[in-house]
């Protein structure tokens, strides 16, 4: 399919044919229903963007590679440290440590795929911690259930998102800009509202909801597990991930399909945000603690486990499998290191040029397929 054809107007707008469209040969043939005609529509702009750049599915060859990354990693792990790496219990502490910045990592995947960019989601992981921990919430949280501390953290995340999608969308401020302010607004915030000081969850309730095992597993990893279920489908199996997928290969063209390209992306950051608030939540359950300095820095990890999973920064290809695989092969490398009493600084510069790795092989596998 050419780009021309992909940005061609729909019918309805200047210079496209006007009238019911019909097969030849065939008069007055009924036409589509506006919805499954705008559907369609979306299909073609998302197909164009995935013949080009990969589509949703990442390709089975990179997800392969990354699969080999992580199992040459586990390698390692169990020739320099034995039994200790290869425990059950140890595989769960890998799992529990991904979990958290693996729920960031399917929020910023739509936003990465849609072309954007959020740095404000470690920030605004701390903000809703605090907001869900102060003492108004969790007195209201004794009073009417665990529920509270949820939809105030979730409320709190979604919130900062939408703000940061309408300063996007409508104000036209570039997504780095915006969502930079939001980091240290966020941040600041919090520590306003905290004082500067940890307060800890004394709703039992809480407690014995979100901490502790099921089924002998972490309960942040069955969180993270169905988050990234439903991040999945939501982005090969829906129609919303389709519109993700066409406005980050072409946003005029998914304009021209008839997308609300701005409320769109602002329905994207949103997403981002309740996923922060969504990970606030994991955070609280496995530590027990809101503070503003909860989720320092988590955006970068999030943002290379997405572009190492397969995402391109530059939009138009996304990949929640190939999100989580870049999640736990850092997360592993982190725990080889730890299991083996290395110095931190070396474990930074591996995962420094692991990035850079995958950032050169986007570029060359982007540049090969736009001469094709």
């Amino acid at each position: 399919m050419s780009e021309h054809q992909l940005s061609a107007p729909p019918p309805g707008t200047p210079g496209a044919p006007s009238g019911p469209t019909s097969a030849p040969g065939s008069a007055g043939a009924t036409p589509a229903p506006p919805a499954a005609d705008e559907s369609a529509r979306v299909e073609r702009v998302a197909r164009g963007s995935g013949g080009r750049r990969g589509g949703t599915g990442g390709g089975s060859a990179r997800i392969l590679g990354l699969v080999v990354a992580l199992a040459a990693i586990c390698v390692v792990g169990y020739v320099s440290a034995g039994s200790r790496f290869a425990s059950i219990d140890n595989m769960l502490v890998i799992l529990s440590l991904a979990s958290i910045i693996g729920v960031l990592s399917i929020g910023m995947t739509f936003v990465i795929t849609a072309g954007g960019i959020d740095l404000s989601v470690g920030s605004v992981l701390g903000l809703a911690s605090v907001w869900a921990t102060t003492v108004a919430t969790q007195t209201m949280a004794d009073q009417y259930g665990w529920i509270v501390m949820v939809l105030c953290a979730l409320a709190v995340g979604t919130a900062a998102g939408v703000v940061n999608g309408v300063l996007i969308a409508y104000g036209r401020v570039v997504a780095f800009i915006a969502t930079l302010a939001m980091l240290v607004a966020a941040r600041g915030l919090a520590e306003l509202i905290a004082q500067r000081r940890t307060q800890l969850v004394n709703v039992s309730s809480f407690q014995d909801t979100f901490r502790g095992d099921l089924l002998g597993v972490p309960k942040i990893v069955w969180i993270f597990a169905v988050v990234a279920v439903a991040g999945w489908f939501l982005l090969n199996r829906t129609t919303f991930g389709r519109r993700t997928v066409a406005v980050g290969g072409n946003p005029e063209a998914a304009r021209l399909a008839g997308i609300a390209v701005k409320r769109h992306t602002m329905y994207l950051y949103a997403l981002a945000g309740l996923a922060a608030g969504i990970a606030a939540v994991m955070m609280l359950g496995r530590t027990g603690a809101g503070s503003s300095t909860n989720g320092l820095l988590y955006e970068l990890d999030a943002i290379a486990a997405v572009v190492v999973g397969g995402t391109l920064l530059s939009g138009g290809r996304g990949t929640i499998v190939g999100t989580v695989l870049g999640v736990l092969i850092f997360a592993t490398l982190t725990n080889v290191f730890v299991q083996n009493n290395l110095d931190s600084s070396v474990q930074q510069i591996a995962k420094g040029a692991i990035i850079v790795v995958a950032v050169l092989l986007q570029q060359r596998f982007t540049s090969r397929t736009s001469r094709t």
